[in-house]
């Protein structure tokens, strides 16, 4: 059974488990920090980047893509962990002051992440693409590790449920929101850069300059040697097995979800033959978003309440499952507004509880970052294997049916699996 490093109450805030609720306000301002950091991470990929790529390489879009999507996410498998860890060992004092571990990585990453934006606006090469997406996928990682580890900072157990579907939320809603700027409000593909490196400074900075962030004391502080820091990343399955079942899980589910949604755009345009690909993927999103949001926070609240994690995950697991088996059984326009319904109720349900699961399974309290980095591995690295599998399924194994039907799959191999997790009910 999983060993969950025990906080006594001399610890100091920074490192304590927190048991007053949060309120409104500061879930109101972590939602918008989370809006500001996906619309980042997504328009790019659903809009702007292949707008970008198929304007310079436009024969051979398709591996191009997944060649910048693939270094991206390559980048945020390394830069999440290692800047979730630097964040536990965070100790900053300016002029005698002292401040928390945390909102320095999610300002100084929301600074530069937009300063990264700016320059990939003006790349006219697949090189200069792909480096101005390197470098904005390591600021945001940056950003998404400490904010991650604001829930099991801040938020009691009993919350986790309710409070990660309303962060769970902007993960959809920002590539909406995102959609309808950089197609709807602005024009161009440079403007619509420009228009998400204005979003997010905007949305994630007053998290960060107006919510409490406890400071470390130097006494708590991890020794930071490069060795023991990169020995760190490895958490052993064999003395934290729930730990890695909540890896494996995730890994899964997030690479079915990157099978699914990385060519919407392209199915769209040679699959279903939709006369406006761009606004029936707009459509499209608005519905998975609207799925998402009926069911992710309802869901959190009742697996608060009953104490129970792993059903839900399960049924999500099915629910999306189904929605992928109906693209690759039918790839028409009807089934698509289905699939696309379905597939965010689903996938509304199973990151508020999963993620609420996954800090229930945190091995040591000193490296809550770094563990969620480890865990939020198991979200980017599906974005590098999940291009390497959709080209050749679409291109050389049988078109968009076989990759859907792939995704099907994957899917649901990966919710059952949470039925290893033996600490969490």
């Amino acid at each position: 059974m999983t060993t969950v490093d025990p906080t006594p109450a001399s610890l100091p805030a920074a490192l304590a488990e927190p048991t007053t609720p949060v309120r409104r306000g500061w879930i109101g301002l972590i939602f918008a920090a989370n809006l500001g950091v996906w619309m980042a991470f997504f328009t790019p990929i659903q809009v702007l980047l292949p707008q970008q790529i198929e304007q310079i390489a436009p024969g051979n879009k398709e591996n191009m893509l997944a060649v910048v999507t693939g270094l991206g996410a390559l980048a945020a498998v390394l830069a999440n962990p290692l800047a979730g860890a630097l964040s536990d060992r965070t100790c900053l004092r300016i002029a005698g002051r002292e401040f928390g571990r945390r909102h320095v990585w999610t300002a100084g990453g929301a600074v530069l992440g937009a300063a990264a934006l700016v320059l990939l606006a003006q790349q006219r090469t697949i090189l200069g693409v792909a480096l101005g997406w390197v470098a904005a996928q390591v600021c945001f990682n940056a950003m998404l590790a400490s904010l991650t580890a604001a829930i099991p900072d801040r938020v009691p157990v009993t919350q986790r449920g309710g409070v990660s579907g309303w962060v769970g939320i902007p993960q959809a809603l920002g590539l909406v929101l995102g959609a309808v700027l950089v197609t709807a409000l602005v024009t161009g593909n440079a403007a619509g850069y420009l228009a998400i490196a204005v979003a997010i400074l905007l949305l994630s900075l007053p998290f960060a300059l107006l919510t409490p962030d406890e400071p470390l004391p130097r006494t708590h502080r991890p020794a930071l040697r490069m060795r023991a820091l990169l020995a760190s990343m490895w958490v052993s399955p064999r003395q934290h097995p729930d730990f890695a079942w909540a890896w494996i899980t995730r890994f899964l589910v997030q690479l079915g979800n990157a099978l699914g949604t990385l060519y919407l755009l392209y199915f769209l345009t040679d699959g279903v033959r939709h006369p406006d690909p761009e606004g029936g993927l707009l459509m499209l999103i608005l519905l998975y978003t609207l799925g998402m949001m009926l069911t992710a926070v309802v869901a959190g609240r009742l697996s608060d309440r009953s104490g129970r994690r792993k059903i839900y995950v399960i049924a999500s697991g099915l629910i999306m499952a189904v929605a992928a088996l109906l693209l690759a059984v039918a790839p028409i326009w009807p089934m698509a507004i289905v699939a696309a319904l379905l597939l965010g109720a689903g996938y509304g349900v199973y990151l508020s509880v999963d993620a609420a699961l996954i800090t229930q399974v945190l091995p040591r309290a000193t490296d809550r970052a770094k563990d969620l980095g480890v865990i939020n591995i198991a979200n980017s690295a599906p974005q590098v294997l999940g291009p390497a599998l959709s080209a050749p399924l679409v291109v050389y194994l049988g078109g968009y049916p076989t990759l859907y039907a792939v995704t099907a799959v994957v899917t649901l191999i990966g919710s059952a699996l949470v039925v290893k997790i033996r600490s969490v009910p």
